[in-house]
C-alpha cells in the first residue's frame, strides 16, 4: 500500500476533493473514507479508476453508491456502514478472490478511529482461523457456475449462436479463476486480474473444459466431489 497519496497527479487531486466534498457534506454521518484498487497500491495509470469507499455510522446516510466520471475521470464511489463492512471482513464468500484485497489493501483519506485497520486485522484473523474446507467448499459452488456456463457455452456454440457463447464463455473464465483462487487462497485486484493470473483470459472451449476437469478431480481429492448423490447437495 502507498504511504502516502500524490495529490499532484489528476486522480490523486480527484481523491482530495471527493473527500473533501463528502465531509463537507455529510459530517456527522461519515466514520471514515478510504481509496481502494490500483491507487491504494500505488500503480495507477492514466486509465485507472479512483476507486473510493466512505464508511457511515448509519444505513441509508451519507453519499449514494454511484459509478460516473468526474472531470473524465472514472470513479466507483462505494458506502457501507461500519457494522455491514467488519461484518463482511469476517465472513468467507464464493467472491472471496475479489473482495479480500479491498479488506487487506485500502488507503485511508479520513480514518480518525482507525476503521481500516480494524477491517484488514478483522480479515487477517479470519484467513488464519479459517478452515481449508470452507475454501473448497466455496470453490466447489463456484465451479458449478463455470461448469454450467461453459456446457451451456458449448451448446450455442452448435447452434451458431456465437455471441452468447460468448457471454457465458467469459463468465465460465471468471468462475475457473475464482476457482483458482479459492483452492490456492489466493486474491485478485479485479475480474481482468483474476483470468489473466490463473491463465485463462485466452482460453478456448477445449482448454477450458480441461481445465475445469481438472479442477473437479481436485475438488474430489478434497472432500467436494462436483457431483454426488442427493443427499451430498446439503453438505
Amino acid at each position: 500500500m502507498i504511504a502516502e497519496l500524490d495529490a499532484s497527479t489528476p486522480r490523486g487531486s480527484l481523491a482530495i476533493r471527493l473527500r473533501d466534498a463528502i465531509l463537507e457534506r455529510w459530517p456527522a454521518e461519515v466514520k471514515a473514507v478510504g481509496l481502494c484498487g490500483s491507487m491504494a497500491h500505488g500503480d495507477d495509470t492514466d486509465s485507472s479508476d479512483v476507486n473510493v469507499i466512505v464508511v457511515t455510522y448509519r444505513p441509508k446516510t451519507g453519499p449514494k453508491p454511484t459509478q460516473r466520471r468526474v472531470d473524465g475521470i472514472p470513479v466507483d464511489l462505494r458506502v457501507v456502514t461500519a457494522e455491514e463492512g467488519l461484518g463482511q471482513a469476517r465472513s468467507l464468500t464464493p467472491n472471496w478472490p475479489l473482495l479480500a484485497d479491498a479488506f487487506i489493501t485500502t488507503f485511508p483519506l479520513h480514518d480518525p478511529e482507525d476503521w481500516f485497520k480494524d477491517r484488514r486485522e478483522a480479515h487477517l484473523n479470519l484467513l488464519s482461523e479459517a478452515r481449508p474446507m470452507e475454501f473448497t467448499g466455496l470453490a466447489r459452488h463456484n465451479w458449478a457456475i463455470a461448469g454450467g456456463a461453459h456446457t451451456r457455452a458449448a451448446r450455442l456454440a452448435q447452434w451458431y449462436d456465437t455471441d452468447a457463447a460468448l457471454i457465458l464463455m467469459a463468465q465460465a473464465r471468471l468462475h475457473t479463476a475464482l476457482v483458482a483462487g479459492l483452492l490456492t487462497h489466493t486474491h485478485f485486484r479485479s475480474t481482468v486480474d483474476a483470468v489473466k493470473h490463473t491463465g485463462v483470459a485466452a482460453a478456448d472451449m477445449q482448454e477450458l473444459g480441461a481445465i475445469l476437469k481438472y479442477q473437479a478431480e481436485e475438488l474430489t481429492a478434497r472432500g467436494r466431489p462436483v457431483d454426488g448423490r442427493l443427499g451430498a447437495l446439503f453438505d
